[in-house]
């Protein structure tokens, strides 16, 4: 079980460089086809039949040069691809925004790899909620690197966030190739519940990943502090270099009056996420 196609979301935003440098590392140490997708974003000017809303010249102007940009972003991506030892990698444009070119793409691979995003760095193709558009409508597991900060690898001492729900075994799933390659994983179960969990809270999530050769420890953490930073806070603890986490267990409007854990953790991240809904 292993990832063999990894998409990466391409853009001239200055994490990009290092958003690609991570995604080709893992491409290599898995083996994988690497593909580098650029969005225009022009589709947001076009009617539905194909015409340009309207014929200024200046907006024909803006239009070619988010080709140029985008065309040049996937020429930046395909030598710093082949520079990091990448054996296998492709990229391609599309004239859609990130929700759509990226979105469509991310079905046919096995993980995807974008940006948190940054409310000091924004771009026409790109909107504000595009990690959480991906993590709902993808439809497969999404990296999220943050908008700062260095990481030298991931998922060497991941923290796996189980709180029994859909969304965190699909999640879990979708990261064993992390968790089996982890020199350990540290399993993380906050405020647990006897209904969620049984008398042995993580005891049989233990089991299960230790017949893939996933090599665990199992916390129980009580805390006062909401989920989102109670696990920023053990990640810190613990020097964590990935999080697995379900995202939106909760449904999303629910979310977004009450606050959650997904919302938290995506606003203010310290390390990698890998999440899946």
């Amino acid at each position: 079980m292993t990832f063999k196609t990894i998409l990466v979301h391409v853009d001239d935003t200055s994490r990009t460089p290092t958003r690609i440098k991570l995604a080709a590392e893992l491409a290599v140490k898995m083996d994988a086809h690497l593909l580098g997708i650029a969005d225009t974003g022009v589709s947001r000017f076009i009617y539905q039949d194909g015409n340009i809303n309207g014929v200024d010249p200046s907006l024909l102007s803006h239009l070619e040069y988010l080709r140029e940009r985008a065309t040049q972003n996937i020429a930046d991506f395909k030598i710093q691809a082949d520079r990091l030892g990448v054996h296998s990698f492709e990229g391609d444009i599309t004239q859609d925004d990130a929700f759509g070119g990226i979105g469509m793409r991310a079905r046919y691979c096995d993980m995807v790899v974008v940006g948190q995003t940054n409310p000091e760095e924004t771009s026409p193709a790109v909107m504000e909620d595009f990690p959480e558009y991906m993590v709902l409508n993808s439809g497969r597991p999404v990296l999220v690197i943050p908008y700062a900060g260095e990481f030298t690898h991931i998922g060497k001492r991941p923290l796996v966030a189980w709180d029994g729900s859909r969304a965190a075994t699909r999640a879990i799933t979708d990261a064993i190739p992390f968790l089996r390659a982890a020199d350990m994983v540290q399993v993380a179960i906050i405020n647990p519940k006897m209904d969620q969990h049984g008398e042995q809270p993580g005891a049989d999530l233990a089991a299960y990943l230790a017949r893939h050769g996933v090599k665990l420890e199992v916390s129980v953490n009580r805390t006062k502090l909401d989920i989102g930073n109670a696990l920023l806070s053990l990640a810190s603890d613990l020097n964590t270099d990935l999080i697995v986490m379900g995202g939106y267990g909760h449904s999303r409007f629910r979310e977004m009056i009450m606050g959650g854990a997904t919302r938290a953790i995506l606003e203010s991240m310290t390390v990698p996420i890998l999440m899946s809904h």
